[in-house]
């Protein structure tokens, strides 16, 4: 059977999870943020969340003992899509 009978109301669900997903995009800040966090909402926003944070008194370096060698090694195991994604906004961010 290649088609779903009306009855089975297959296309209705698929519909209704378009619109669902159309209202989910209109949604704003306020909407997706929880009021607790409102007074840092500024941080959510997508042109705020994108840029790097200006540099602060208290932004230092950090030393490292002398003779240190350091390994190399993932800090976090990633997925292949969160690698991926990863690779992506780095890509962007250069």
């Amino acid at each position: 059977m290649t088609r779903c009978p009306p009855i089975c109301g297959r296309k209705k669900k698929k519909e209704k999870n378009k619109e669902v997903k159309k209202i989910e995009k209109e949604k704003t800040v306020e909407e997706l943020v929880p009021r607790r966090f409102w007074k840092w909402k500024k941080v959510f926003e997508k042109a705020e969340s994108e840029r790097i944070p200006v540099q602060k008194a208290w932004d230092h370096a950090i030393e490292l003992k002398k003779g240190f060698v350091s390994k190399k090694r993932k800090v976090y195991s990633l997925s292949r899509k969160e690698q991926e994604e990863v690779q992506a906004f780095v890509k962007d961010q250069l």
